[in-house]
C-alpha cells in the first residue's frame, strides 16, 4: 500500500492513545484521588536507577518512567526540618526547625500550632495513614501521629534505629497506635518484631493497608516514610547476594542492597494498587529527605554525583531530591523541569482533595501563611510554576559535622546564592579526581560568599560572585527579608528523665507520663547543647563510623 496508507494510520492511532488518555484522566479527575508519600531517608541523587544510578532499583525506574520525573524537587539539608516542611507547608525558619534535627530525649517538635496534611486532608473525608519514622516530636502526645490528624500509626518515633532490633540506645521504639472503639489512643509496643527488617515490615503494612481500604467509599491518604536507607547499613544477605558479581566493596553491596529492599517493596505496592483496582485513581509521590551521607562517616557508600555536596549541605547535593509523581489514571509519562519544594505538597494534596476548590471542607481549615503553592497543574500539564524563587535554609548556629558558622541560601529563578559557605561537604562524591581529604571536616574555607547559575553550572563548579554583585546584593537583600520572619530556634537540650530505663526499656512521651496517657501494650514476644555521644546515637553511629574522621570530633566543641 502507498506511504499515506501507513501516515493515515498512525495519525490516528496517535488521536486513538491520546483521546483514551483524556478520557480515563477526565473520569478520574472528577474523583478525590488517594494520596501515597513515599519518603526514604539519605537517600543521593545517584543512588537509584532512574537518575542513573548504579543500585538495582527496577520498580522506582519504571514508576519514573511511567510517571513525571521532577527535576528539580528540593528539600532541607537533614531530615527533621523535611519532614516539618512537608506537613506544614511552611519553611523551617517559620517553624523554628531551622536548625539541626530532633535528637533522642530532646523536647522539641513541629508546633502544635501548624495544621498539617492529614489534619487537611481529614476534613475532606479522608482516612490517613502513617507508616514508618516520625522524627517530628515525641516528647508529649500531642506531638505523636495519632494527635495531629493520622487515624492509625506503624513505626517509631525517633530519627534513627537498629533495623532488626528496632531499638535505639537500647530502648525499643516500634509501635502500633490506633483508637479503640472507644475512641481512645491505643499504642502497642512490638516487642514480637524483634529480628524483622524494617523495609520489609512497613512495606507489608502498607501491603495489608491497601486490601483493607479496597472497599472503603471514601479516599485516603498514606505518609510511607522508609528507615532506609538511614544509618546503620544493615540488610538481609539475599539483598546483598544481587551485587556480588559487580560491586567488590562489602560496604557498598550492603547499601545498594539496602535500596533493593526498598525498592521491591514499593513494587509490591504497586502490585497490590492494581490488584485492588486502585492504581489508576492513586497519586504515588516519591522522593528522598535531603541528600546522601557522604561527611563524616569512615566509608562514603551514598552518591549525590554530578552534584556537589550532600547531606547537611547547601550545595546541590543536599537538597536536590530524586523524585517523581506516579499516577497512571491521571499523568500521561513526562518529565517536569518545574522549581518545586517540599513545601508545596500541602496546597497541592489540598487543592487534589477538594476537587481544586469544588468540595467545601466539613470543619473551616485555619493555618498560618504558607510559604508552599499549589503544583498540580505545573505537573500534570505543564503550565508554568507560581514558584519562582524558594529559601533554602537560615541556619544561626554551627552544625555538627557541617557548618561551622551562620549560613542562609536562596534560589531564585536560575539564580543560586549561599552565604556563609555551602558545606561541608563541599566535594562531589564520587569523582575521580576527588582528594579523599576532602570527606573530612578539615576545609578552613567558611565564611565566604557563592553564587552559581544553577541552569548553567547544576553542578555548581563556578562560583560567579565576583562578575554579578548586583545579583548578589539584590539576593543578600531578599535573605534579609526572609530572615525577619525567621522565629527563634525550637531546639531544647537532652532530657535525661527521657531515658527509655525510665518506661520499661522502651522509648515513651517521657513529658505525659505522669498524665492521662493512652493505652500501653507491650505485645508478646535552656541554651541548646549537643555533645558527641547524642549526635551519634541520633545518627546510628559508632567511634567505628569515624575511624580516619577524627577532626570531626572538634564539632563538638562549644556548641
Amino acid at each position: 500500500p502507498p506511504p499515506l496508507i501507513y501516515l493515515y494510520f498512525a495519525m490516528n492511532s496517535l488521536i486513538f492513545c491520546k483521546l483514551s488518555l483524556l478520557l480515563c484522566t477526565g473520569t478520574v479527575a472528577k474523583k478525590q484521588p488517594n494520596i501515597i508519600y513515599i519518603l526514604s531517608d539519605d537517600l543521593g541523587h545517584a543512588d537509584v536507577g532512574f537518575t542513573n544510578g548504579n543500585v538495582k532499583t527496577p520498580n522506582l525506574n519504571r514508576m519514573a518512567r511511567e510517571g513525571v520525573l521532577l527535576t528539580q524537587h528540593y528539600v532541607q539539608q537533614v531530615c527533621s526540618p523535611t519532614r516539618g516542611a512537608l506537613m506544614s507547608g511552611r519553611y523551617p525558619i517559620h517553624t523554628g526547625m531551622q536548625h539541626e534535627v530532633i535528637y533522642p530525649g530532646q523536647p522539641w517538635g513541629l508546633p502544635l500550632d501548624e495544621t498539617i496534611i492529614p489534619q487537611v486532608l481529614k476534613q475532606y473525608d479522608y482516612s490517613t495513614h502513617a507508616v514508618g519514622k516520625w522524627h517530628i516530636g515525641m516528647h508529649k502526645w500531642a506531638f505523636t501521629p495519632l494527635y495531629r490528624g493520622f487515624d492509625d500509626f506503624f513505626g517509631y518515633y525517633l530519627g534513627g534505629e537498629n533495623y532488626d532490633t528496632h531499638k535505639n540506645g537500647g530502648g525499643l521504639d516500634l509501635r502500633s497506635d490506633w483508637f479503640d472503639e472507644n475512641g481512645k489512643v491505643v499504642d502497642e509496643l512490638r516487642w514480637g518484631l524483634d529480628g524483622q527488617y524494617s523495609a520489609e515490615l512497613y512495606s507489608q503494612h502498607t501491603v495489608d493497608l491497601i486490601s483493607r481500604l479496597e472497599d472503603q467509599e471514601n479516599p485516603f491518604f498514606i505518609y510511607l516514610a522508609y528507615q532506609s536507607v538511614h544509618a546503620p547499613h544493615m540488610v538481609p544477605q539475599r539483598y546483598i547476594d544481587q551485587y556480588a558479581s559487580h560491586i567488590r566493596d562489602e560496604s557498598e553491596k550492603v547499601f545498594a542492597g539496602m535500596v533493593s529492599s526498598m525498592d521491591e517493596g514499593i513494587g509490591n505496592i504497586t502490585r497490590a494498587l492494581h490488584a485492588a483496582g486502585l492504581a489508576e485513581n492513586t497519586i504515588v509521590v516519591f522522593s528522598s529527605d535531603n541528600g546522601g551521607n557522604v561527611n563524616c562517616v569512615k566509608k562514603v557508600t551514598s552518591s549525590n554525583y554530578p552534584y556537589r555536596g550532600g547531606k547537611r549541605a547547601l550545595y546541590e547535593g543536599g537538597v536536590r531530591s530524586p523524585s517523581f509523581v506516579w499516577a497512571p489514571g491521571r499523568l500521561a509519562p513526562g518529565r517536569s523541569d518545574a522549581l518545586i519544594h517540599v513545601t508545596d505538597w500541602l496546597p497541592t494534596f489540598w487543592s487534589l482533595g477538594s476537587l481544586q476548590g469544588e468540595l467545601k471542607p466539613k470543619k473551616p481549615i485555619k493555618t498560618k501563611k504558607l510559604d508552599g503553592f499549589d503544583q498540580w497543574l505545573a505537573i500534570s500539564e505543564k503550565v508554568p510554576s507560581n514558584r519562582t524563587e524558594f529559601l533554602i535554609n537560615i541556619d544561626p548556629k554551627p552544625v555538627s559535622c557541617g557548618h561551622r558558622v551562620p549560613h542562609g541560601g536562596i534560589r531564585w529563578g536560575d539564580w543560586k546564592l549561599i552565604l556563609g559557605a555551602g558545606g561541608p561537604p563541599f566535594g562531589w562524591y564520587p569523582a575521580p579526581t576527588l582528594d579523599e581529604r576532602e570527606n573530612l571536616c578539615k576545609s578552613d574555607n567558611y565564611s565566604y560568599t557563592e553564587l552559581y547559575n544553577i541552569k548553567e553550572d547544576p553542578s555548581e563548579t563556578r562560583n560567579v560572585s565576583h562578575k554579578y554583585p548586583d545579583i548578589v546584593h539584590f539576593l543578600t537583600q531578599k535573605l534579609h527579608a526572609y530572615n525577619a520572619t525567621a522565629v527563634p530556634l525550637g531546639n531544647k537540650p537532652h532530657d535525661p528523665a527521657s531515658s527509655p530505663k525510665n518506661f520499661n526499656n522502651t522509648w515513651m512521651p517521657w513529658l505525659d507520663m505522669g498524665e492521662e496517657t493512652p493505652h500501653i501494650r507491650h505485645s508478646e514476644g535552656s541554651g541548646y547543647s549537643l555533645t558527641k555521644e547524642l549526635w551519634l546515637r541520633g545518627n546510628q553511629l559508632d567511634e567505628r563510623d569515624l575511624e580516619g574522621e577524627a577532626s570531626c570530633t572538634d564539632w563538638f566543641q562549644g556548641m
